[in-house]
């Protein structure tokens, strides 16, 4: 059982750490231009809807690892 804990949490954190390294270096520069005073807004809304869609794939990953942990201690 501790064995499938440790795993999700290293788990966690591993992805906690990419995504924060992808928000920062990749979608930190990101600048758009060509809407006038509104490069700005449209920015911060494509920088937010990459970082949300960021935030569903980690849960659906770790919602995977969680339940082959279950499985793996039912089975036992």
């Amino acid at each position: 059982m501790k064995s499938g804990l440790f795993t999700f949490l290293f788990a966690m954190w591993g992805l906690i750490i990419v995504g924060g390294g992808i928000v920062v270096t990749i979608l930190g520069p990101v600048l758009i231009s060509g809407f006038g005073e509104f490069d700005w807004f449209i920015a911060s809304v494509i920088k937010a809807v990459i970082a949300i869609v960021l935030v569903v794939i980690w849960i659906l990953i770790l919602s995977k690892i969680k339940n082959r942990i279950f499985k793996k201690e039912i089975k036992l």
